[in-house]
């Protein structure tokens, strides 16, 4: 095994606990701040700076692209330059100040990634408006709370969006004057908006409004906020994060230094491919780290179906990803390698295991096994673009077994981050070549110190020799608060710590493991608490299930789950057990309960589960866990309240089954 280095420094020592708090363990940051955190490059003081600065250096470079469309098919991605895009951002910026719209306004978007988009964030960055994102992926309640809360005077909309913006009507029209389609506007939607009293325009029709006018732009500073995002959260309102010009600036100094410290530097040649909501902290900062280098950033077509082909046409260096898309693509493969008969499965079998042990040993990848990767794990990285150099894994824990095989086969440097949207994103992140952090979300980016608090009440320990606990964190990329919520800010900010409710284990490379979550714990009849969250992973190992959620309370003594089953390994082992029917009859079978109940048990006796640990009694949904039924967060979190409101009768059948005399 290759030598284990250790890539975080100690700032300050644990405390011991005291009457009134629980232990602290002591303050760590990267390695690659041990001379202080990497200052903003000079004259670098907001988000425009960014786009500016980029726009002088790299005038003639391609910026933003996007599929052209001709008779139903799309083509090749056809490019605007920086200058290109800075003149059109220009004329947005006039446009929406001639609707009244003053330094400090709030601006909405809503709607799927496009070069549209970006223009409107930039246009709000030049004139010092707060960017508002109206989430693509939530219904019009939320729409409607959002623009409400913020006070939100103009929304930009992507064109199929429109009849969902209307929907906020009456309530909304209280603040909202002026809309913009990215597309067309039909002559009803025109005649609805003006009887609401509101002004609706096209793209090409709003972009004429500021033709002749000319605005100054102020003076940013760096404390100013240049967006508002509001996070989904699984309880309650959406809550608006405020985020300053600071932390991202900030951010981008951090990661810079990082990816130069690996090696793995950005340039204005590197492409990127933008899918990920732009509604979300991820790739917001992620396509303003591309926008600093001068690099390009092409979009997508919007279906998830048709991402490989728009990668293939892209051919991106850089990939950011959730766990839901690359286990997508891991299945795939998966299919790919068992319908390829037993020469090529052995072929691909001996090649992935020679790779993996080298790179165990301390081998870079593409060092690891040369012929393997033109013989054998060639035709993965064709189907990834050919170029891909990252791929970057975040919003959600991604399985220890679909990174492991992205390592080994995709040919590039697969990496696992975390952040919230009030770190801005980016606070821990695995590095390349190192295997040793599988499973873990890596050292901190060199912008943050980083402490555990103990959570006795869940046996976690900060000052153990496995030091266990609340991750905290501290550093100018926090965000500035909760708008209009000081009361939820004070709860998560205790001394200029930000708690983020997960559960943090320090590994001895210095890298984080995400263990469990604070909230998401309970109490069994019989006075037991269960980490429910931790259990999910575990039980995520079973390779024939795709989600699990675990259920229990402190009136039953057993835990019992919801089960997504995976479609082809079931129905594999239903062909195999004379079990026939469709997938959903499948699922309802009780023998196929019983069978993955049965993998359930091996795999918590495999891991030493306590005995409560056990799950009791599950019931098979052929329909994923989703966001249509409001049971996922836009960012794939279980929102456990409503998985309980949606499964009650389920539950209380499977507790009524358990408690059968001689059940």
């Amino acid at each position: 095994m290759a030598e284990e280095k250790n890539y975080i420094i100690k700032v300050e020592e644990g405390k011991a606990a005291t009457d009134e708090r629980p232990s602290i363990g002591p303050v760590y940051r990267s390695c690659f701040a041990e001379n202080g955190f990497p200052a903003p490059i000079p004259g670098m003081e907001s988000c425009w700076d960014i786009f500016r600065m980029s726009v002088e250096k790299y005038p003639n470079h391609h910026m933003l692209g996007h599929r052209q469309i001709v008779d139903g098919k799309a083509g090749k991605y056809v490019w605007q330059t920086y200058k290109q895009v800075y003149d059109i951002v220009m004329k947005v910026g006039n446009s929406i100040r001639s609707c009244g719209v003053e330094e400090g306004g709030k601006c909405g978007i809503y709607g799927a990634n496009c070069p549209e988009w970006i223009m409107t964030m930039e246009a709000c960055n030049a004139h010092g408006l707060s960017c508002v994102p109206l989430y693509d992926t939530l219904g019009a309640g939320a729409v409607e709370f959002i623009i409400c809360h913020a006070e939100v005077s103009i929304a930009f909309v992507e064109e199929k969006k429109i009849a969902e913006l209307f929907k906020t009507f009456p309530n909304s029209t209280k603040y909202l004057r002026t809309i913009i389609s990215f597309g067309k506007v039909t002559p009803e939607q025109k005649a609805e908006a003006e009887k609401q009293g509101l002004a609706i325009f096209t793209w090409e029709e709003f972009l004429q409004l500021g033709e002749n006018k000319q605005y100054d732009l102020p003076i940013k500073k760096k404390t100013d906020i240049c967006t508002i995002m509001y996070t989904s959260g699984t309880t309650g309102d959406p809550k608006g994060v405020l985020i300053s010009n600071e932390s991202i600036i900030t951010l981008l100094a951090a990661v810079d230094c990082l990816l130069g410290r690996v090696n793995e530097e950005l340039t204005m040649n590197d492409v990127y491919i933008s899918y990920l909501p732009l509604a979300h902290i991820f790739d917001r900062v992620i396509e303003e780290l591309f926008i600093s280098h001068g690099a390009s950033i092409g979009f997508w077509r919007g279906d998830v179906k048709l991402l490989l082909e728009d990668i293939g046409e892209l051919k991106p260096s850089v990939f950011c990803a959730v766990p839901r898309v690359l286990d997508r693509i891991y299945s795939g493969l998966q299919q790919k390698i068992s319908e390829g008969g037993l020469l090529k499965k052995t072929l691909f079998n001996v090649a992935y295991s020679f790779k993996f042990y080298n790179m165990r040993n301390g081998s870079k990848h593409a060092e690891a096994s040369p012929f393997s990767d033109r013989i054998v794990f060639s035709q993965v990285k064709e189907r990834l673009g050919g170029n891909l150099r990252i791929i970057l894994s975040g919003a959600a824990p991604l399985s220890s077994h679909v990174e492991e095989f992205l390592r080994v086969v995709a040919c590039c440097h697969v990496m696992q981050g975390y952040g919230l949207t009030e770190t801005c994103a980016g606070t821990f992140v695995s590095l390349p070549h190192e295997l040793s952090m599988l499973g873990t979300v890596g050292p901190p980016v060199p912008n943050v110190d980083v402490r555990l608090e103990s959570v006795p009440e869940m046996g976690y320990d900060a000052l153990a020799s496995t030091p266990r606990g609340e991750i905290c964190l501290k550093g100018t990329t926090l965000f500035s608060g909760y708008f209009k919520r000081e009361d939820l800010t004070k709860e998560v900010m205790i001394d200029g710590w930000f708690h983020t409710g997960d559960i943090g284990e320090w590994q001895p490379n210095g890298s984080m493991k995400v263990i469990d979550r604070k909230k998401n714990i309970f109490k069994l009849s019989q006075g037991e608490y269960v980490a429910v969250e931790n259990l999910e992973n575990v039980y995520g190992c079973v390779s024939d299930i795709e989600s699990i959620w675990v259920y229990g309370n402190s009136f039953e003594c057993y835990l019992v789950a919801v089960v997504n089953p995976n479609k082809q390994a079931l129905e594999r082992w239903a062909a195999d057990n004379g079990v026939s029917g469709d997938f959903e009859t499948i699922c309802k079978d009780p023998k196929a309960k019983e069978y993955i109940l049965g993998e359930l048990t091996r795999t918590g006796k495999e891991k030493q589960l306590k005995g409560f640990e056990f799950i009791k009694a599950v019931h098979l949904d052929h329909v994923p866990f989703d966001m249509d039924r409001d049971l996922l967060t836009p960012t794939f979190k279980k929102k456990r309240p409503q998985l309980l409101k949606y499964y009650q009768s389920v539950i209380d059948d499977m507790y009524k089954s358990i408690n059968k005399p001689n059940a």
